[in-house]
């Protein structure tokens, strides 16, 4: 367990750089708090620029290694094989390790324990796709229209990737942005988040034990009130060549712009407003279910929840009878913290104060830091910059209910969003289904499935504010390389033509 004890006797979560724990300074440790008890759980250590430095210099060194080395010095030279045993080594030690995971996800975040496993199960899959995609990288060997030249594209590790993934699905994103990473031949500087600052531990600890070279990933943290300086501090090192970050579109923005500033790429993938989309031949039961599940999943914590249903007049009446039992019975869980919990009612009680109406729950807490599962139906026509629940997501276990008349109608509620991340469509004829698909502006769009959807065969992000890029498989290990062009021109390639030669 990647926790140290200070002189108080305190479980500290450490910065890890170069294959060790760093000293501690006692005085910049923070606790981590749950909100169901509102007790510390353990604390985690802060790190200065000194440190963020020297995290980065050690992934560059690890990275790599010796210049025109003819043995596997390096991380960049390390072997397909190499690359992809480790990563499933991991896998089998994410499985054997299952408990501690289980429980470091639940303290920190507060997620039910359903949550916690499917994080596990999933974060596994992850892992053993992208090993058995990491043989499959290849260049190429174009046509040169100069004679006797020959040209060759290799592709290459971009470099330190610095990844900042989120606390909501803890263990399963940061987890795929690092192997991602890793899989192609980079290392990585793991900035972990300060709300799960154990989880994120947990990962590089784990990929240590698989037999991760010292060095190749780094992780470190730093609390709420030094994160901006840190973070562009991170960015603007020399050694970090890409930026991967999953959080809202709000930090995204901030990212962005500083990744932009010194001239970094960058992977993101933000916040969603995800809408399901339900049609008149949809089989109502299994779309009322699914709706209300992807609403109220991990308090609606989820960039894939359910946060707007768009229903097609003929069946709203009998969707909405439905729909108000099976969310009746729903369980809305617990907030990370206060804040969440505090802002997304404060969404609710807008939408209320404005005449809306609620069909289940309100703007009310079920437990603490809690809310009740809400459904609230809004007018179609209701501009987005009317009402903040429209389009900003609420991570909390609501969505807003529309009625439309026609598909056309359907598709442009759905599209009428700034995000653009996941959206479902419940109905049970395919090509109306994959025709409306392709019309809504969205990175992925599933068929009678609950939103809260993801398979590691196929590639995930979003368009417009949902960010760019894609993750997963193959299409995730692209997002670290780069190609690169060398061509070899002959002795005769510059000479005389054959004719003209003695």
């Amino acid at each position: 367990m990647p926790l140290e004890k200070d002189s108080q006797g305190r479980e500290v979560v450490p910065l890890f750089i170069n294959g060790k724990a760093l000293p501690m300074d006692e005085a910049t440790v923070k606790p981590v708090t749950s909100s169901v008890t509102d007790k510390t759980v353990h604390y985690y250590a802060t790190a200065n620029l000194k440190a963020c430095d020297e995290a980065c210099e050690t992934a560059w060194t690890a990275f790599s290694g010796n210049v025109l080395d003819t043995g596997r010095s390096g991380w960049k030279r390390a072997s397909a094989n190499t690359r992809r045993d480790i990563i499933i080594k991991a896998a089998d030690l994410f499985e054997s390790r299952k408990d501690e995971l289980i429980k470091a996800q639940m303290d920190e975040t507060s997620c039910p324990k359903p949550w916690a496993m499917v994080n596990i199960a999933t974060t596994v899959g992850y892992l053993r796709e992208i090993a058995s995609c990491v043989s499959g990288i290849k260049g190429e060997i174009p046509t040169i229209d100069k004679p006797d030249t020959f040209a060759f594209v290799f592709k290459e590790p971009i470099g330190p990737v610095l990844v900042i993934p989120p606390w909501n699905a803890a263990l399963v994103l940061a987890t795929r942005a690092v192997t991602s990473a890793l899989g192609a031949g980079c290392s990585v500087v793991l900035k972990a988040s300060e709300l799960s600052p154990l989880t994120h531990s947990l990962i590089v600890d784990i990929y240590h034990q698989a037999g991760l070279p010292p060095g190749v990933l780094n992780s470190l943290q730093t609390s709420r009130e030094n994160a901006a300086e840190v973070t562009e501090h991170l960015i603007a090192n020399e050694r970090i060549r890409k930026i991967e970050f999953i959080g809202s579109a709000a930090v995204g923005r901030i990212i962005g712009a500083t990744a932009a500033k010194y001239l970094k790429p960058v992977l993101m993938e933000l916040g969603g407003k995800g809408p399901a989309i339900v049609l008149d031949d949809a089989n109502l039961q299994k779309a009322a279910v699914l709706c209300a599940k992807g609403a109220t999943l991990h308090h609606g914590q989820i960039c894939f929840s359910t946060e707007r249903m768009i229903v097609h007049e003929k069946v709203a009446e009998q969707f909405q009878n439905m729909l108000v039992k099976v969310m009746s019975n729903e369980q809305g869980g617990q907030a990370v913290h206060a804040g969440i919990a505090n802002k997304a009612q404060e969404i609710l009680q807008e939408a209320k104060d404005a005449g809306n109406k609620f069909i289940v729950g309100g703007p009310e807490m079920a437990v603490k830091n809690g809310l009740k599962p809400s459904i609230v139906v809004i007018d179609p026509k209701t501009p987005k910059d009317k009402l903040r629940i429209i389009d900003e997501e609420t991570f909390g276990p609501s969505a807003s209910l529309y009625i439309v008349d026609s598909d056309i109608e359907a598709i442009r509620v759905a599209n009428n969003s700034a995000y653009g991340l996941n959206a479902t469509i419940h109905s049970t004829n395919m090509e109306r289904a994959i025709k409306m698909g392709r019309e809504l502006e969205y990175g992925q769009v599933h068929v009678n499935s609950i939103s809260v959807f993801t398979s590691w065969t196929g590639p995930q992000g979003g368009v417009k504010g949902s960010g760019w890029g894609r993750q997963n498989a193959s299409w995730g290990l692209e997002e670290f390389l780069q190609e690169k062009f060398i061509t070899y021109h002959g002795a005769m390639a510059d000479g005389p033509p054959p004719s003209q030669q003695q």
